[in-house]
């Protein structure tokens, strides 16, 4: 069987509504205008510290309110799960892979913490055997460090990594292992200039895809 990781958010649930929310709850305690939701899918996937630069430039914030901003987005973090679900088909797939005996792990950029809370608040926690947020590690994805440490507890057998952005093709790619690329997520670049193994657009077909990868190997 394999060891499949997963990143989290624009791969196995959409969580920008909430992070949106939080992000300009921060803006707004600083009296700035708020940003919109495309503006925050652009802003996600290298994890908080970059997100807070982001929001940060946005707004003409200067470099010396970084660390405060981020502890306040952080500390709101935890609870950003109201808005949050799973993409449709994610909790069937899921159920497939565990009933065929594959074993499943995250790395996420998200903190560890707000990680566990959403995972937790939607009852998904219980898929995974190993969990790795972006301050899990003194480094995160792009470096392949996280995931090669999920992968490591996972045991033994194949490996396949999942994820929707150029940050986890590139993390794929400098791993050395199979990237399957959900292009549904929060990417922002075209499929095509994406290094991956294979793409899809739903979870459906998912598991087919995984045997269909394992058979091919």
């Amino acid at each position: 069987m394999a060891r499949i990781v997963f990143d989290l958010d624009g791969t196995l649930i959409n969580s920008a509504p909430d992070i949106h929310c939080i992000a300009n709850k921060v803006l707004e305690q600083e009296g700035c205008e708020g940003i919109t939701l495309e503006q925050t899918h652009d802003f996600i996937g290298n994890g908080a510290a970059v997100l807070v630069t982001k929001l940060r430039k946005a707004r003409g914030i200067a470099d010396s309110e970084q660390a405060r901003l981020l502890a306040d987005l952080v500390a709101r973090y935890d609870d950003a799960v109201e808005l949050t679900l799973p993409y449709p088909g994610v909790l069937a797939a899921l159920d497939n892979l565990k009933a065929s005996g594959h074993k499943l792990g995250i790395c996420t950029n998200k903190p560890i913490r707000p990680c566990r809370s959403v995972l937790t608040h939607l009852k998904m926690d219980h898929y995974f055997d190993t969990m790795w947020g972006g301050d899990s590690l003194p480094v995160h994805k792009p470096d392949p460090a996280p995931l090669h440490a999920a992968f490591a507890e996972l045991g033994d057998g194949p490996q396949l990594y999942v994820g929707d952005s150029d940050v986890d093709a590139e993390t794929g790619q400098r791993a050395g292992v199979p990237f399957m690329l959900y292009t549904e997520g929060y990417r922002k670049c075209p499929v095509e200039e994406m290094p991956h193994t294979v793409a899809f657009d739903n979870y459906v077909d998912f598991p087919k895809l995984v045997q269909d990868l394992l058979v091919a190997a």
